[in-house]
């Protein structure tokens, strides 16, 4: 197995970077993430750790968000008493007054979970030191942090201070979330430090230990207890340090702190090797049917395992009620805020590799259902209208208002309000995880009832007029264009939802008849209720232009100013930051796969006028709207390329895979240091599986596979769950196989 194409590696260290690699270096395990901060610390860096569910509504924020707990990390080395710190320039190479960095690497290993940093480093006093950082989030212990520190005297007898540290004095770039009041501990060989946040009261406890040979001493300063340690250092000798760490809050435990230092002392019993090796064995459970082999292109390869590493760490393992944010755990972007980005993206590799991680996502909005009650009620609405941006109590969180433009005014969000696609979205993730599943359990228990009170909600929400069923001033996934009427992926969308719900009342009639009328009767589902539903599948309006031959995105949306996107090339940012957002709304410039996302989701089942060949139809609407999308959003190319790939359009279908799979690697958005992508990289998973691969249930309800490979792609080998049963497809590609037939 080549490490090389597990690693993720940074050679030089560049301050212009910094943050981009904090986001790409974030470690995980569920419960927790760390952005690859250095432990000595940097100018500007970002020192991030978010914990899943505890958010805070800090005075003077418009919504609340995920808090950055204690900073785990610091540990800062002093070589013949001058600080170890990178310097990047220098006008002394041999001797500069604050040493100097002769060579640097790190690497994130994702098939170890595991994060590392070689220096070789000239102290002020002229002696080289080597220092080997390692760090490491148990995934075999959710609360247990390790990291390693292996220091050797290269040239010189050196000496040696180590200071190890919890940093409380942390905000969220800025915003303070703690009460002033909080606890430290700096007795005996562990520190510790417990806070509660200012508005939710959430108690958060960190602890620890380091683990040296030598003598060790603790102290604080103000919000900072750390452990020191000092010792000589003959030329050739090296020392290793461990320092376990452990992190609680109260969603975990009563006394959080007291429950961290003793498991810091559990953690230290055990050993920073034996740790490691549990935390690697359950990396390896984690790959063996998460990762998919691609013979034929190695960079393809190492991106695609760093977009499923980052779907992974997020993933909570023992947690049914937090959920993956837009950003994962790797910043601070979208304020931990949980949106589309879950259901549609992250579940569905998860629910055919992970089973069990996608059955807690889910069971996020089953626990959410009283926010989706009384967002919809507040609205006039019956049932359920999920918001579209939530957190821990599961209402509406997205802010109405933008941050100042350069110009100092604000933009007015919508998707609050109008983007209520979500809660379809929501049961197309739920459907999909019971048919691939089986879990008729989930469906009786939790998902037929999210599934069939959304249901409720649209038959409230859609309006009889002009002969037939519309829906007004909506959102749909192009968001660009705000407060529409019939946005064809809503509506159609709906309609497969309304016959979902007929679906699956039909199957709980037959298997679960208890919970069938459970449900009827507490959800309101009258005879008059069900006919209502029937006659919007039939008289729903679906926009549609016959002389075309394609579906129309919204009426009007062809009145309005054609811009040539394709023009808009080389650019850096979105057509829309180009025109303004002003201009944009009246042009046909298109955010994110629209239409198109509707042909990836339903395929064949998109719905055609009679008369009219599906596969003409989806060419047809590819041809129009491609060209119009400016891919503003991270999550638009995947979905272009899992489209293009079931066209047959396998040119155009790698090289939007390729920029998908690539967006946070090469931080094609620009804005990796506000974390990563998580609907992107869900996104290249279901363009490979789906896409490329074509996996799907066929007529006799069995998987299978329909390979459209590109052309240098010998294979791809994927393993999926199907009904609790673990299945690996080889896929060959075909054009490769019949050469080698003649």
């Amino acid at each position: 197995m080549h490490d090389r194409l597990w690693e993720i590696v940074e050679l030089d260290f560049s301050p212009d970077e910094l943050l981009h690699y904090e986001t790409l270096f974030t470690i995980g395990n569920g419960y927790l993430g760390t952005r690859g901060a250095f432990e000595e610390g940097y100018p500007g860096d970002t020192p991030v750790t978010l914990v899943h569910g505890v958010y805070d509504h800090a005075p003077g924020m418009l919504v609340p968000e995920l808090v950055n707990v204690p900073n785990w990390l610091p540990i800062n080395i002093y070589i013949d008493g001058a600080p170890f710190k990178l310097i990047t320039k220098t006008t002394d190479f041999m001797r500069p007054p604050e040493g100097i960095v002769l060579g640097y690497r790190r690497a994130l290993n994702m098939r170890r979970g595991v994060l590392t940093r070689e220096v070789l480093f000239r102290a002020p006093s002229g002696n080289i030191v080597r220092l080997e950082f390692e760090r490491f989030a148990s995934l075999h212990d959710i609360h247990v942090l390790a990291q390693r520190v292996r220091i050797t005297a290269v040239d010189g007898n050196a000496h040696i201070r180590v200071e190890s540290a919890i940093d409380a004095d942390v905000t969220n770039a800025g915003v303070p979330h703690y009460l002033p009041e909080f606890t430290l501990d700096d007795r005996g060989d562990t520190i510790g430090v417990e806070l509660k946040t200012q508005q939710s009261k959430y108690i958060v406890g960190v602890a620890s230990r380091l683990v040296s040979p030598h003598r060790i001493q603790t102290g604080s300063t103000e919000k900072r207890p750390y452990t020191v340690t000092s010792f000589d250092l003959a030329q050739e000798d090296w020392v290793v340090l461990d320092k376990f760490s452990s992190i609680y809050t109260s969603r975990d435990a009563l006394s959080p702190l007291e429950t961290a230092q003793g498991k810091i002392a559990e953690a230290a019993s055990v050993g920073y090797e034996e740790l490691r090796a549990r935390h690697e064995a359950e990396w390896a459970k984690y790959w063996e049917t998460s990762d998919i082999h691609i013979d034929g292109d190695e960079e393809a390869q190492r991106a695609l395992r760093f977009t499923t590493y980052h779907i992974l760490i997020p993933a909570p393992r023992l947690d049914e009620r937090v959920s993956i944010g837009a950003k994962t755990l790797s910043g601070l972007g979208y304020k931990g805020h949980v949106f589309w980005d879950t259901e549609l993206f992250c579940v569905p590799p998860l629910l055919l590799t992970q089973p069990k991680l996608a059955r807690n996502l889910l069971m996020y909005r089953y626990h959410n259902l009283p926010g989706a009650r009384h967002k919809a009620q507040a609205n006039g609405y019956d049932g359920a209208m999920y918001p579209w941006e939530s957190t821990d109590t599961g209402e509406e969180t997205t802010p109405q208002w933008s941050d100042p433009q350069p110009d100092g005014t604000k933009i007015r969000i919508w998707t609050g309000d109008s983007e209520q696609h979500i809660s379809t979205d929501i049961a197309y993730a739920i459907e999909k995880y019971w048919r691939w599943t089986g879990d008729d359990e989930f469906l009786t228990q939790y998902g037929a009832e999210m599934i069939l009170d959304t249901a409720v909600f649209w038959g409230s929400r859609v309006e009889e007029k002009n002969g037939r069923f519309e829906i007004s001033q909506q959102i749909g996934p192009d968001e660009y264009h705000e407060n529409i009427d019939n946005s064809v992926f809503v509506n159609r969308m709906v309609v497969w939802h309304l016959q979902t719900a007929f679906a699956v009342l039909d199957w709980l009639k037959a298997h679960a008849p208890a919970d069938h009328q459970r449900l009827v009767e507490a959800l309101k589902l009258t005879p008059e209720r069900l006919a209502l539903w029937l006659d919007i599948t039939q008289r729903m309006y679906l926009p549609f232009d016959t002389n075309e031959g394609i579906h129309v995105q919204f009426p009007g949306f062809f009145d309005m100013e054609y811009i040539p996107v394709p023009h808009y090339t080389p650019r850096i940012g979105s057509v829309q930051a180009m025109l303004g957002h002003a201009r944009t709304i009246q042009t046909q410039v298109i955010k994110q796969a629209d239409v198109v996302m509707l042909m990836a989701l339903l395929g064949e089942h998109i719905g055609v006028p009679e008369g009219f060949s599906v596969r003409e139809v989806m060419l047809n609407n590819w041809n129009t709207y491609y060209p119009r999308c400016d891919h503003g959003s991270s999550l638009s190319p995947a979905m272009h390329a899992w489209t293009a790939a079931r066209l047959g359009l396998i040119d155009t279908a790698y090289e939007l895979f390729d920029h998908a799979v690539h967006i946070d690697l090469h931080d094609n958005k620009g804005n990796v240091r506000d974390g990563i992508h998580a609907a992107a990289c869900g996104g290249v998973w279901q363009a490979i599986v789906f896409g490329f691969c074509g996996l799907h249930i066929d007529a006799a309800g069995q998987p299978a596979v329909d390979p459209r490979l590109p052309e240098h792609w010998r294979s791809v080998t994927f393993t999926v769950y199907y009904r609790g049963e673990k299945q690996t497809f080889t896929v060959k590609n075909p054009a490769l196989v019949s050469s080698s037939l003649r």
